[in-house]
């Protein structure tokens, strides 16, 4: 079985995807993740998107794409995959169809963990970690049994990433929502693409994911 999760910033997808992961025998591919590795192996593939990230460029499609192949080709995707953070537009989206076509395989689910702009906001520019250990907080959700101090090694020291602030976090939804509108049109032309209610609890969502694959 092969899966899209597609979320906002914040939406949760990492959460759920392993959930899904564990659920279902299948494997999580990060396309941020296969890039790092790709690099880190020195492979030809790797070398070339090193060389563009150190440019400051972005990495091109027909690369990523190769990338997701190489990666899906190995056997612990056998059982499917989850693909996260990938496709982000149309053409990407038309030519990972096309890769999987031509490997025999389909894209059985599209799902969407919708969530509220303004919840993401809060909910984004709420975290902070242990600069120690990297245990994760938040303002209102999920605050240290005693104040300043980390519940997992007790260190007093916290950090915020720098782009979690309200400025930044709202254009990150808004690039966010004009990249995948088309997208999810795409895939709802296709009858692959179900929607979920990201505002619920954690275990919610991961049963309506579970109910919208059929599982």
């Amino acid at each position: 079985m092969n899966l899209i999760l597609l979320g906002a910033p914040g939406a949760g997808k990492g959460t759920q995807a392993k959930r899904l992961e564990e659920a279902f025998s299948i494997i999580q591919l990060s396309t941020g993740d296969m890039l790092r590795a790709e690099v880190a192996s020195g492979s030809d593939l790797g070398a070339e998107a090193k060389k563009i990230m150190e440019a400051g460029a972005l990495v091109p499609d027909e690369l990523i794409i190769g990338m997701i192949s190489k990666r899906i080709d190995q056997d612990d995707c056998k059982d499917g995959f989850i693909l996260d953070g990938f496709p982000r537009t149309t053409p990407q989206a038309e030519a990972l169809g096309e890769m999987l076509e031509e490997k025999n395989l389909t894209l059985d689910h599209v799902l969407e963990i919708r969530t509220d702009d303004d919840a993401m906001v809060a909910r984004i520019t709420g975290r902070y970690t242990c600069a120690k250990c990297g245990a994760g907080y938040h303002d209102e959700f999920q605050k240290p049994a005693v104040e300043g101090v980390c519940d997992k090694c007790g260190g007093k020291e916290f950090s915020r990433r720098a782009d979690d602030n309200e400025e930044t976090v709202r254009s990150r939804l808004k690039a966010y929502h004009d990249q995948t509108s088309p997208i999810i049109a795409f895939y709802g032309d296709k009858g692959v693409c179900k929607a979920v209610d990201g505002m619920a609890s954690i275990d919610d969502v991961t049963k309506q994911l579970k109910e919208a694959i059929g599982g």
